[in-house]
């Protein structure tokens, strides 16, 4: 194969991979999911639909929301957070560019509410989305939104599930939204197509641990609602998988074969299919078939 060739090869597939998302939503049927809120302490609350959690602060200055799922849901979210409270929809912020937390940014933004993310956020949808879904205000360290008596300060963590990862953290009612860096559904999702990686995942992880206390709420991009030791779990098997795999690796191991030995299997009926996650974990280590 021909080095041009390649490359155009490699371009289609990660923009295959990028519109996936879009496509999926264009095809599903939302018309029996459900947008159930849950209180989580203080200001803060998240929606539980299809796609990431949707974080909320509510309170008497108006809304701050996390995420917004997929554009066909948008009603619905809009009828729960209306459940909830009747004041003003004032900021959107995006924890990465997939399209089951981004899906209703057009909609949203149609409707004057000002979306906000790490600048990596609004470069990869800028191929991808028109420009009513794009963030208007962009940062790539941190900012800090006072409203409802919190301080939201939202920051970036090093590539991990992205490269345009952040975690926003409501001081006041001490609660972390992680966004998909962790998960309580399936193994870590290193989506090396836009930017993630092993290391900024596990290091992306420590942060989490480290700002969080004994008695913080996390919110993850998929699950239910978890403390700092959930999270030291979770990245402790990250580590466990990692420290298995490396051998391997340097054996020269296929990953077929490394597969077969099965390095994840103390965990797989926790967090389901594995195979991505390893496929991920095993390039990052310099594997190669």
């Amino acid at each position: 194969m021909s080095k041009n060739l390649r490359v155009k090869l490699i371009l289609s597939i990660a923009l295959t991979l990028i519109l996936l998302p879009r496509i999926a939503s264009a095809q599903r049927d939302f018309s029996s999911v459900e947008i159930i809120p849950h209180h989580v302490a203080g200001s803060v609350y998240y929606l539980e639909g299809a796609g990431g959690n949707i974080g909320l602060s509510i309170g008497a200055d108006g809304i701050v929301m996390i995420d917004d799922q997929y554009a066909p849901l948008t009603d619905k979210i809009v009828a729960a957070i209306r459940e909830l409270s009747d004041g003003e929809i004032r900021f959107l912020i995006n924890t990465h560019v997939h399209g089951d937390h981004t899906g209703g940014n057009e909609n949203l933004g149609k409707m004057g509410i000002l979306i906000l993310a790490r600048d990596q956020v609004r470069v990869r949808l800028s191929a991808q989305a028109p420009a009513d879904a794009l963030p208007v205000l962009t940062y790539s360290d941190a900012i800090t939104i006072h409203l409802n008596g919190e301080e939201i300060y939202a920051f970036s963590v090093p590539p991990a599930h992205t490269d345009g990862d952040t975690f926003i953290h409501f001081k006041g009612s001490d609660v972390v939204h992680a966004g998909d860096v962790f998960r309580t559904t399936a193994f870590p999702v290193i989506d090396t197509n836009n930017g993630g990686s092993l290391e900024g995942t596990l290091a992306a992880l420590g942060t989490l641990i480290g700002i969080a206390g004994p008695d913080t709420k996390i919110v993850p991009g998929h699950g239910a609602v978890s403390t700092r030791e959930d999270v030291m779990e979770f990245r402790d098997m990250v580590l466990d998988v990692k420290a298995r795999v490396a051998p391997m690796v340097e054996q020269g191991l296929s990953y077929d074969q490394v597969a077969a030995a099965d390095p994840t299997a103390a965990y797989n009926d926790r967090y389901g299919d594995p195979e991505r996650f390893l496929r991920a974990l095993y390039s990052e280590l310099g594997g190669q078939d």
